[in-house]
């Protein structure tokens, strides 16, 4: 009795020194940055990972980051996780989640989507979306091919983020099944009630007169480009767990996405006005609970409130999508954020469940 005792009061007391070992290790571990660059077959890659040295004040788009630009690669905790950014969006927006992904040990990429970035951005929408997932399964490839992390990562169990658009492609890696008709169908029905999200920034509607014109104008250009009924599948066998943060999802078939093919959580934001909730996110959840999780709500944020760091001087109608509500706190995201990493652990690091060992469904 008295060495079982022991042996627990021994545990009590380990536990909590091995968790203050581990935080002062990851003390000493900058945010390393390197990038893949642009290829015949696939995107550029940043990749974010832990990095035994220095780190300096480097500067990207309008931020300045902490970071250690190709330093060698320090040990992790041996996963990989994808981040797909929004429409016409970039890295330097998830740095702040990429720091904490990479705190808990996790090598993370993104690939800059062709065609829908900070840098290029002449085809959103679903001509994006339709090559999106493939850009993922390249970024993948891309980082397990380089000798500075191949040893390092274990790529059969991978994590994929995404965020608005990028969370379309997050749900395309679950499983999801959309089409361009989809698109079209949605947005035919409830134009004028989702607007930005099937018009995005070409045009507003002003509650005034012209705004029949608008809405007409919109419904002819997405009528005749938008006719392809052909199913949009991804089926990636290395993708093991999703998370999709405030999703385009309106043109998914939700019966796709009914039973997940990975653990799949979402993020939520109350405010979005880019992607009226209830034809998105909301929609989503109601088909896949109780076989998803709701991981984390922000009942105050908006659209952009996912964007950590959020882009300064933001004006116009972009502004008015992406901009903070006056009452959102963002000091509610690290909690967030961390959640997303705990996610991934639970899901990436543990023994796969039966269902994820006999590969994809």
């Amino acid at each position: 009795m008295t060495s079982r005792r022991s042996l627990l009061l021994a545990r009590a007391f380990a536990l909590p020194m091995l968790c203050a070992a581990a935080f002062a290790a990851r003390a000493d571990v900058a945010l390393g940055m390197t990038s893949l660059p642009d290829a015949a077959s696939a995107p550029a890659v940043t990749i974010f990972y832990p990095a035994a040295a220095a780190d300096t004040a480097v500067r990207r788009g309008p931020f300045t980051f902490r970071l250690a630009v190709d330093a060698a690669p320090a040990p992790g905790n041996g996963r990989l996780v994808i981040v797909s950014h929004g429409s016409g969006g970039s890295p330097w927006v998830h740095v702040d989640l990429a720091r904490t992904l990479v705190e808990a040990g996790f090598v993370v990429a993104m690939p800059w989507h062709r065609g829908d970035n900070t840098l290029d951005d002449g085809h959103p929408g679903p001509d994006s979306w339709a090559q999106r997932p493939a850009e993922v399964s390249h970024a993948i490839d891309a980082v397990a091919g380089d000798t500075r992390f191949a040893a390092r990562l274990d790529t059969t169990r991978v994590g994929v983020y995404g965020m608005s658009a990028g969370g379309h492609t997050a749900l395309s890696m679950a499983g999801g099944r959309w089409s361009r008709a989809g698109f079209r169908r949605h947005c035919d029905a409830h134009l004028a009630e989702d607007f930005n999200s099937c018009v995005g920034l070409i045009m507003r509607l002003h509650d005034d007169a012209l705004d029949r014109l608008r809405l007409g104008l919109a419904r002819i250009v997405i009528d005749w480009r938008f006719t392809d009924d052909t199913p949009q599948v991804h089926r990636d066998p290395r993708v093991a767990a999703v998370v999709a943060a405030v999703p385009s999802a309106a043109d998914f078939d939700m019966v796709s996405l009914a039973e997940p093919a990975v653990p799949l959580a979402l993020l939520t934001s109350g405010r979005d006005a880019w992607l009226t909730p209830r034809f998105h996110a909301d929609r989503v959840l109601a088909a896949c609970r109780p076989r998803c999780e709701h991981l984390a709500d922000l009942p105050q944020g908006g659209h952009g409130a996912w964007l950590s760091p959020l882009p300064p001087g933001l004006t116009g109608l972009v502004g008015d999508l992406l901009n903070d509500p006056p009452d959102f706190d963002r000091a509610a995201l690290p909690a967030a954020h961390r959640a997303v990493a705990g996610f991934f652990e639970r899901q990436l690091l543990g023994e796969p469940p039966p269902a994820q060992r006999v590969g994809p469904r």
